[in-house]
Protein backbone atom coordinates (compact mmCIF):
# COMPACT_ATOMS: atom_id res chain seq x y z
CA UNK A 1 0.00 0.00 0.00
CA UNK A 2 1.25 3.55 -0.70
CA UNK A 3 1.74 6.02 2.14
CA UNK A 4 -1.56 7.75 1.47
CA UNK A 5 -3.46 4.47 1.83
CA UNK A 6 -1.68 3.74 5.12
CA UNK A 7 -2.62 7.16 6.48
CA UNK A 8 -6.22 6.70 5.36
CA UNK A 9 -6.32 3.28 7.02
CA UNK A 10 -4.90 4.76 10.24
CA UNK A 11 -7.48 7.54 10.17
CA UNK A 12 -10.35 5.06 9.81
CA UNK A 13 -9.02 2.86 12.63
CA UNK A 14 -8.60 5.85 14.94
CA UNK A 15 -12.07 7.13 14.10
CA UNK A 16 -13.61 3.77 15.01
CA UNK A 17 -11.70 3.65 18.29
CA UNK A 18 -12.68 7.21 19.24
CA UNK A 19 -16.31 6.49 18.33
CA UNK A 20 -16.35 3.43 20.60
CA UNK A 21 -14.88 5.44 23.49
CA UNK A 22 -17.41 8.23 22.96
CA UNK A 23 -20.41 5.89 22.86
CA UNK A 24 -19.36 3.99 25.98
CA UNK A 25 -18.58 7.25 27.81
CA UNK A 26 -22.07 8.56 27.06
CA UNK A 27 -23.58 5.32 28.32
CA UNK A 28 -21.45 5.51 31.46
CA UNK A 29 -22.88 8.97 32.17
CA UNK A 30 -26.14 7.32 33.24
CA UNK A 31 -24.20 5.38 35.90
CA UNK A 32 -21.80 8.16 36.91
CA UNK A 33 -22.96 8.27 40.52
CA UNK A 34 -22.50 4.52 40.90
CA UNK A 35 -19.03 4.70 39.35
CA UNK A 36 -17.96 7.58 41.59
CA UNK A 37 -19.24 5.76 44.68
CA UNK A 38 -17.26 2.69 43.65
CA UNK A 39 -14.06 4.69 43.14
CA UNK A 40 -14.23 6.58 46.45
CA UNK A 41 -15.31 3.52 48.42
CA UNK A 42 -11.78 2.92 49.83
CA UNK A 43 -11.85 6.33 51.54
CA UNK A 44 -13.14 6.09 55.14
CA UNK A 45 -16.05 8.54 55.15
CA UNK A 46 -17.01 10.66 58.14
CA UNK A 47 -20.55 10.86 59.45
CA UNK A 48 -19.94 14.25 61.07
CA UNK A 49 -20.60 17.57 59.44
CA UNK A 50 -18.21 19.49 57.23
CA UNK A 51 -15.44 21.17 59.18
CA UNK A 52 -15.88 19.28 62.43
CA UNK A 53 -12.94 17.61 64.11
CA UNK A 54 -12.32 14.18 62.59
CA UNK A 55 -8.73 13.54 63.62
CA UNK A 56 -7.04 10.85 61.58
CA UNK A 57 -9.86 8.34 61.44
CA UNK A 58 -11.96 9.52 58.48
CA UNK A 59 -12.35 12.25 55.87
CA UNK A 60 -15.03 14.42 54.32
CA UNK A 61 -15.08 14.45 50.51
CA UNK A 62 -16.08 17.81 49.07
CA UNK A 63 -16.15 19.76 45.81
CA UNK A 64 -13.96 22.86 45.89
CA UNK A 65 -15.50 24.96 43.09
CA UNK A 66 -18.65 25.32 41.06
CA UNK A 67 -17.45 23.36 38.01
CA UNK A 68 -15.82 20.58 40.01
CA UNK A 69 -18.89 18.25 40.04
CA UNK A 70 -19.21 18.54 36.25
CA UNK A 71 -15.52 18.10 35.43
CA UNK A 72 -15.18 15.19 37.85
CA UNK A 73 -18.19 13.43 36.33
CA UNK A 74 -16.83 13.93 32.82
CA UNK A 75 -13.45 12.55 33.91
CA UNK A 76 -15.00 9.45 35.46
CA UNK A 77 -17.19 8.79 32.42
CA UNK A 78 -14.25 9.19 30.05
CA UNK A 79 -12.11 6.86 32.15
CA UNK A 80 -14.90 4.26 32.13
CA UNK A 81 -15.25 4.68 28.36
CA UNK A 82 -11.54 4.07 27.76
CA UNK A 83 -11.46 0.98 29.98
CA UNK A 84 -14.72 -0.65 28.89
CA UNK A 85 -14.19 0.00 25.18
CA UNK A 86 -10.56 -1.18 25.29
CA UNK A 87 -11.32 -4.40 23.35
CA UNK A 88 -12.63 -2.30 20.45
CA UNK A 89 -9.82 0.24 20.12
CA UNK A 90 -7.15 -2.35 20.89
CA UNK A 91 -8.54 -4.49 18.08
CA UNK A 92 -8.43 -1.49 15.73
CA UNK A 93 -4.81 -0.92 16.65
CA UNK A 94 -4.05 -4.59 16.12
CA UNK A 95 -5.84 -4.63 12.77
CA UNK A 96 -3.63 -1.77 11.59
CA UNK A 97 -0.35 -3.37 12.72
CA UNK A 98 -1.05 -7.06 12.03
CA UNK A 99 -0.65 -7.01 8.20
CA UNK A 100 3.01 -6.04 8.65
CA UNK A 101 3.84 -8.96 10.96
CA UNK A 102 5.01 -12.46 10.12
CA UNK A 103 3.01 -15.49 11.13
CA UNK A 104 5.22 -16.40 14.11
CA UNK A 105 5.20 -12.76 15.26
CA UNK A 106 1.41 -12.77 15.28
CA UNK A 107 1.39 -15.97 17.33
CA UNK A 108 3.71 -14.47 19.94
CA UNK A 109 1.60 -11.31 20.01
CA UNK A 110 -1.51 -13.32 20.85
CA UNK A 111 0.30 -14.97 23.74
CA UNK A 112 1.67 -11.71 25.12
CA UNK A 113 -1.68 -9.91 24.92
CA UNK A 114 -3.40 -12.86 26.58
CA UNK A 115 -0.93 -12.60 29.46
CA UNK A 116 -0.82 -8.77 29.63
CA UNK A 117 -4.52 -8.29 30.31
CA UNK A 118 -4.72 -10.63 33.36
CA UNK A 119 -1.49 -9.19 34.75
CA UNK A 120 -2.76 -5.62 34.51
CA UNK A 121 -6.12 -6.54 36.02
CA UNK A 122 -4.36 -8.37 38.86
CA UNK A 123 -2.28 -5.29 39.64
CA UNK A 124 -5.35 -3.03 39.50
CA UNK A 125 -7.30 -5.35 41.80
CA UNK A 126 -4.41 -5.44 44.28
CA UNK A 127 -4.20 -1.64 44.28
CA UNK A 128 -7.93 -1.28 44.92
CA UNK A 129 -7.71 -3.89 47.69
CA UNK A 130 -4.95 -2.17 49.66
CA UNK A 131 -6.27 1.37 49.08
CA UNK A 132 -8.36 1.39 52.31
CA UNK A 133 -5.24 0.55 54.34
CA UNK A 134 -3.24 3.21 52.50
CA UNK A 135 -5.98 5.77 53.12
CA UNK A 136 -6.10 5.02 56.83
CA UNK A 137 -2.33 5.30 57.13
CA UNK A 138 -2.26 8.65 55.34
CA UNK A 139 -5.21 10.02 57.31
CA UNK A 140 -3.68 8.75 60.53
CA UNK A 141 -1.00 11.46 60.30
CA UNK A 142 -3.67 14.14 60.83
CA UNK A 143 -3.27 15.69 64.29
CA UNK A 144 -6.13 15.57 66.77
CA UNK A 145 -8.60 18.43 66.58
CA UNK A 146 -8.24 18.81 62.80
CA UNK A 147 -10.55 17.80 59.97
CA UNK A 148 -9.73 16.04 56.70
CA UNK A 149 -11.58 17.72 53.83
CA UNK A 150 -10.53 16.04 50.57
CA UNK A 151 -11.38 17.44 47.12
CA UNK A 152 -13.22 14.89 45.02
CA UNK A 153 -10.99 15.33 41.97
CA UNK A 154 -7.83 14.85 44.05
CA UNK A 155 -9.20 11.63 45.54
CA UNK A 156 -10.04 10.25 42.09
CA UNK A 157 -6.63 11.22 40.73
CA UNK A 158 -4.92 9.45 43.62
CA UNK A 159 -6.95 6.26 43.17
CA UNK A 160 -6.48 6.17 39.39
CA UNK A 161 -2.75 6.78 39.76
CA UNK A 162 -2.40 3.93 42.22
CA UNK A 163 -4.34 1.56 39.97
CA UNK A 164 -2.23 2.48 36.92
CA UNK A 165 1.05 2.16 38.86
CA UNK A 166 0.19 -1.29 40.19
CA UNK A 167 -1.22 -2.48 36.86
CA UNK A 168 1.78 -1.20 34.89
CA UNK A 169 4.29 -2.63 37.37
CA UNK A 170 2.80 -6.09 36.93
CA UNK A 171 3.76 -5.91 33.23
CA UNK A 172 7.52 -5.88 34.01
CA UNK A 173 7.95 -9.70 34.00
CA UNK A 174 6.14 -9.89 30.67
CA UNK A 175 8.60 -7.35 29.25
CA UNK A 176 11.50 -9.57 30.34
CA UNK A 177 9.93 -12.58 28.63
CA UNK A 178 9.49 -10.53 25.45
CA UNK A 179 13.18 -9.59 25.53
CA UNK A 180 14.08 -13.26 25.87
CA UNK A 181 11.85 -14.40 23.02
CA UNK A 182 13.31 -11.62 20.86
CA UNK A 183 16.81 -12.95 21.57
CA UNK A 184 17.99 -9.78 23.34
CA UNK A 185 18.56 -11.30 26.81
CA UNK A 186 19.03 -14.91 27.87
CA UNK A 187 17.49 -16.46 30.94
CA UNK A 188 20.92 -17.01 32.47
CA UNK A 189 21.75 -13.34 32.11
CA UNK A 190 18.42 -12.27 33.62
CA UNK A 191 18.98 -14.66 36.52
CA UNK A 192 22.30 -12.91 37.21
CA UNK A 193 20.40 -9.63 37.65
CA UNK A 194 18.31 -10.88 40.57
CA UNK A 195 20.05 -8.86 43.29
CA UNK A 196 19.73 -5.58 41.43
CA UNK A 197 16.20 -6.35 40.31
CA UNK A 198 14.98 -7.22 43.81
CA UNK A 199 16.61 -4.08 45.24
CA UNK A 200 15.21 -1.90 42.46
CA UNK A 201 11.71 -3.35 42.81
CA UNK A 202 11.60 -2.63 46.54
CA UNK A 203 12.93 0.90 45.99
CA UNK A 204 10.28 1.41 43.32
CA UNK A 205 7.61 0.07 45.68
CA UNK A 206 8.71 2.50 48.39
CA UNK A 207 8.62 5.46 46.00
CA UNK A 208 5.44 4.53 44.11
CA UNK A 209 3.31 3.87 47.18
CA UNK A 210 2.65 7.07 49.16
CA UNK A 211 2.11 5.32 52.48
CA UNK A 212 4.73 5.58 55.22
CA UNK A 213 4.30 1.98 56.41
CA UNK A 214 6.07 -1.00 54.78
CA UNK A 215 2.78 -2.74 53.99
CA UNK A 216 2.17 -0.90 50.72
CA UNK A 217 5.76 -1.37 49.59
CA UNK A 218 5.68 -5.13 50.28
CA UNK A 219 2.24 -5.46 48.68
CA UNK A 220 3.61 -3.99 45.44
CA UNK A 221 7.17 -5.35 45.45
CA UNK A 222 6.43 -8.89 46.68
CA UNK A 223 4.23 -10.03 43.74
CA UNK A 224 6.57 -8.36 41.22
CA UNK A 225 9.58 -10.25 42.61
CA UNK A 226 7.65 -13.52 42.38
CA UNK A 227 6.62 -12.73 38.81
CA UNK A 228 10.23 -11.84 37.99
CA UNK A 229 11.49 -15.28 39.02
CA UNK A 230 8.64 -16.88 37.06
CA UNK A 231 9.74 -14.88 34.01
CA UNK A 232 13.34 -16.06 34.53
CA UNK A 233 12.14 -19.67 34.69
CA UNK A 234 10.14 -19.27 31.47
CA UNK A 235 13.18 -17.69 29.79
CA UNK A 236 15.44 -20.56 30.86
CA UNK A 237 12.99 -23.10 29.45
CA UNK A 238 12.80 -21.12 26.21
CA UNK A 239 16.61 -21.03 26.00
CA UNK A 240 16.75 -24.80 26.47
CA UNK A 241 14.16 -25.28 23.72
CA UNK A 242 16.08 -22.98 21.44
CA UNK A 243 19.37 -24.80 22.07
CA UNK A 244 17.80 -28.19 21.36
CA UNK A 245 16.64 -26.91 17.98
CA UNK A 246 19.85 -25.00 17.20
CA UNK A 247 23.10 -25.91 18.95
CA UNK A 248 24.67 -22.57 17.94
CA UNK A 249 21.83 -20.47 19.37
CA UNK A 250 23.79 -19.33 22.43
CA UNK A 251 26.91 -18.34 20.48
CA UNK A 252 27.63 -14.66 20.26
CA UNK A 253 27.59 -13.20 16.75
CA UNK A 254 30.88 -11.40 17.43
CA UNK A 255 32.58 -14.42 19.00
CA UNK A 256 35.51 -15.73 16.96
CA UNK A 257 35.58 -19.42 16.13
CA UNK A 258 38.45 -21.41 17.74
CA UNK A 259 41.40 -21.90 15.40
CA UNK A 260 43.57 -25.05 15.26
CA UNK A 261 47.14 -23.69 15.42
CA UNK A 262 48.87 -27.10 15.75
CA UNK A 263 51.90 -27.34 13.49
CA UNK A 264 52.03 -30.38 11.22
CA UNK A 265 54.69 -31.46 8.71
CA UNK A 266 53.75 -31.03 5.09
CA UNK A 267 55.22 -34.33 4.01
CA UNK A 268 51.82 -35.63 3.03
CA UNK A 269 48.74 -33.68 2.04
CA UNK A 270 45.50 -35.60 2.38
CA UNK A 271 47.28 -38.89 1.92
CA UNK A 272 49.11 -37.78 -1.23
CA UNK A 273 52.96 -37.90 -1.32
CA UNK A 274 54.69 -34.53 -1.25
CA UNK A 275 56.25 -35.08 -4.67
CA UNK A 276 52.83 -35.46 -6.25
CA UNK A 277 51.12 -32.84 -4.04
CA UNK A 278 53.41 -30.00 -5.15
CA UNK A 279 52.91 -28.47 -8.59
CA UNK A 280 55.45 -29.23 -11.30
CA UNK A 281 57.18 -25.81 -11.19
CA UNK A 282 57.46 -25.88 -7.37
CA UNK A 283 60.75 -27.88 -7.58
CA UNK A 284 62.55 -24.93 -9.18
CA UNK A 285 62.33 -26.13 -12.76
CA UNK A 286 60.69 -23.83 -15.29
CA UNK A 287 59.11 -26.78 -17.09
CA UNK A 288 60.04 -25.39 -20.53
Amino acid sequence: MPLGEHLRELRNRLAKGVLAITVVSLMAAFYSQTLMSFLVHPVPRCTKGLGESTGGHCAVIAYTDLLSPFTTTVKVCFLAGVIISSPVWLYQLWAFVAPGLHRHERRYTYWFVSAAVPLFLSGAWLAYTILPISMRVLLGITPAGSANILPMDKVLDFIVRMVLIFGGAFELPLLLVMLNFAGIATGRRMASWWRGVVMGVFVFGAVATPTTDPFGMIALAGPIVVLYFIAVGISLLNDRRRCSADTDAELDDDEASPLDLTLEPIGRVAGVPAARALPANASGEDGA
